[in-house]
C-alpha cells in the first residue's frame, strides 16, 4: 500500500483548567504590568501536534501514515505508543539537546484559553526532506517550521508527489505572496473560514481564483459542514452529528486525516469529504488528540448507517 508523508510538528500538550473565569482576576486598566497566576487543580497531558493527530487518524482508517517531523530528547512517551500502534517513525528526527514542542493550555470556565507555545526542535524542521523517503503516494504540508513547509512544499512539487497545504496555526508566518507560492505548488488545499478569509485578504485572490490553482479547496465551517470548491462548483458537506460533545481539540486533524485516505485511495470528493465529516464527529466525541478508537469495521458501519452506502 502507498504511503502518505505527514509534514508538521508532534508535540506534548498540557491542558489546565482554572476553575473561575480569567475576567475576574485581571484589571483591564492594568495589563501593562501584568503579574498573575492562576491555581489549576485540573492537568492533563496528551500527545498532539498536527503531523502526530494525523497519523493516528489515518492509521485508524486503515492507512499507511509516515508522520515528518523534529522532536526533542523526551520524545520518548510519544515513540512508546506510536511503535505499539505500527506507525512508522523513519521520519522523525531527534534532536537531542532541544525539547520536543510543547502547548500549555489554561482554560477557564468560559472556554477561554490562554496559550504559550514552545516551537523547541520544530525550528529544525527543514533538516528533513521530503526525497528521502520511498513508496509516498501523497502528502500534506500543515503547521510547522517557517523554512522547513516552504522547503517541504517545494520538495513535494519538484518529486511530481501530490499534496494539501495545510497552513493552520503558521499562518501568521506567511505574506500574501508566500501563500500564493504554496498555492500554486499544492494539488489541494485544507483551511477553515477564518483561515481562508485570512488567505483571501493576503493574496488579494478570491476563492474562485484560489480554487482555479488547486484540484481541490476544502473550507471546513465547524458545525455548518464543509465546503469543497472544484472545477468551478461547489460540493456541500453536512457535520455528521457527534454521540456527544467532549473537545473539539483534534478534529480538523482528524478530518484531514479523512481526506487523506480518500485522495490516496481515488475516491470521488463528495464520499472523501464525508469520510472526513465523519472523523471528525468520532474525535469530538473524546477527550484530547488521540483517545478515541475504533476499528476499520466499526467505521464503515458508522460510515453506512451515516450516508447509505459503502465507500470501498
Amino acid at each position: 500500500m502507498s504511503r502518505a508523508l505527514i509534514c508538521g510538528s508532534l508535540a506534548f500538550d498540557s491542558i489546565m483548567v482554572f476553575e473561575d473565569e480569567f475576567y475576574n482576576h485581571i484589571l483591564p486598566d492594568q495589563i501593562h504590568k501584568l503579574n498573575i497566576s492562576f491555581l489549576v487543580p485540573s492537568l492533563k497531558k496528551e500527545l498532539g501536534g498536527v503531523a502526530g493527530n494525523i497519523a493516528y487518524n489515518l492509521h485508524l482508517l486503515g492507512g499507511k501514515p509516515v508522520p515528518m517531523g523534529m522532536v526533542g530528547q523526551d520524545f520518548d512517551p510519544y515513540r512508546e505508543k506510536f511503535d505499539g500502534l505500527g506507525i512508522s517513525l523513519e521520519a522523525v528526527k531527534v534532536k537531542s539537546d532541544h525539547y520536543t514542542p510543547q502547548a500549555y493550555i489554561t482554560n477557564d470556565l468560559s472556554n477561554n484559553q490562554i496559550t504559550a507555545f514552545h516551537p523547541g526542535a520544530m525550528n529544525f524542521s527543514h533538516d528533513n526532506h521530503v526525497g528521502d523517503y520511498a513508496d509516498i503516494s501523497i502528502g500534506i504540508v500543515g503547521p510547522d517550521g517557517r523554512e522547513g513547509m516552504i522547503q517541504h512544499a517545494r520538495e513535494f512539487a519538484k518529486n511530481d508527489i501530490p499534496f494539501i497545504f495545510d497552513p493552520g496555526q503558521a499562518m501568521p508566518l506567511f505574506d500574501g505572496e508566500d501563500l500564493k507560492q504554496f498555492i500554486e505548488q499544492a494539488t489541494w488545499m485544507a483551511v477553515n473560514d477564518y483561515e481562508f478569509e485570512l488567505v483571501c485578504d493576503r493574496t488579494g485572490w478570491d476563492g474562485d481564483e484560489i480554487a482555479k490553482h488547486l484540484e481541490a479547496l476544502f473550507v471546513t465551517r465547524g458545525s455548518k459542514g464543509s465546503d469543497i470548491f472544484a472545477n468551478g462548483e461547489s460540493i456541500s458537506i453536512p457535520v455528521v452529528t457527534a454521540e456527544k460533545i467532549v473537545e473539539p481539540t483534534g478534529c480538523g486533524d482528524a478530518y484531514r486525516a479523512g481526506l487523506l485516505y480518500g485522495l490516496m485511495n481515488d475516491l470521488d470528493l463528495t464520499t472523501t469529504g464525508r469520510i472526513a465529516s465523519l472523523m471528525g464527529s468520532l474525535k469530538i466525541a473524546s477527550p484530547g488528540p488521540q483517545n478515541h478508537h475504533f476499528t476499520v469495521e466499526e467505521f464503515k458501519q458508522h460510515f453506512v448507517k451515516e450516508f447509505g452506502y459503502d465507500y470501498d
